[in-house]
């Protein structure tokens, strides 16, 4: 890949995707909160092939896929390697995190495992936003450490700020409150490709692609709206 090709990134169906995959990333089945809520976990993910290919891409101005796919020693041996995989609502999550970050006038550093856990991850007891990739753990905004109960709720205070769909975490040290980092989620959010049929979950797809490349369909749909365009223009 040459330095001016842009990075691409390959949307898959999980269906699609091997059994051992399928069993970590559990498509389409559904998962109780700590409340008991159900929710059904995502079943489009971005397919990252190497460590390389994911810092080059960016979902923000500031913020690389790279940040969202750092796993520890908890997560499935398989989602250790690459090719990794992230739920494709990753976009949504960077998007309020570059907003957060404005708002704080510093940047954010996400935790190893802040961002996508699957649900094979050894903490994964419950669903959370994570699974969905559309939750965060900060561990640093800018030079600090957020490790204190006035640092945690300064910045608790920023993100709830932004907007109403993000959700954080309360300082501290019981199970659901945050003492080492600042939680931000947005909640069970799926993105679904707009070539995908959701008329039946696990059939494929006769008439449209199981997978499309990020770049290629930002290309064709500005090609689409030209040829549009020309059309009105001769009528």
């Amino acid at each position: 890949m040459s330095e001016r090709e842009p990075a691409t990134i390959k949307v898959v169906d999980a269906f699609d995707l091997d059994d051992e995959l399928r069993g970590i990333l559990k498509p389409g089945e559904m998962v109780r909160d700590a409340q008991g809520r159900r929710h059904r976990l995502p079943r489009y993910f971005y397919e990252v092939p190497s460590h390389e290919l994911a810092t080059k891409i960016r979902l923000t101005q500031h913020f690389g896929l790279n940040e969202f796919v750092l796993v520890d020693l908890k997560e499935a041996p398989r989602l250790q390697q690459f090719p990794r995989y992230v739920p494709c609502a990753v976009r949504m999550l960077a998007f309020y995190l570059e907003q957060f970050r404005a708002a704080a006038g510093a940047s954010l550093h996400i935790a190893v495992n802040g961002a996508y856990r699957s649900p094979a991850h050894k903490l994964a007891s419950n669903a959370t936003a994570h699974m969905w990739g559309t939750a965060a753990d900060i561990y640093r905004a800018g030079s600090t450490i957020l490790r204190t109960k006035e640092a945690i709720e300064k910045y608790n205070e920023i993100a709830e700020d932004v907007s109403e769909d993000v959700r954080v975490l309360p300082y501290g040290h019981a199970i659901g409150n945050a003492d080492d980092h600042v939680h931000v989620d947005l909640g069970y959010i799926t993105m679904i490709p707009r070539e995908i049929s959701e008329d039946r979950m696990e059939v494929p797809q006769e008439t449209r692609p199981r997978f499309a490349f990020e770049e290629r369909r930002r290309t064709d749909r500005r090609g689409r709206n030209g040829e549009a365009e020309v059309l009105r223009t001769e009528d």
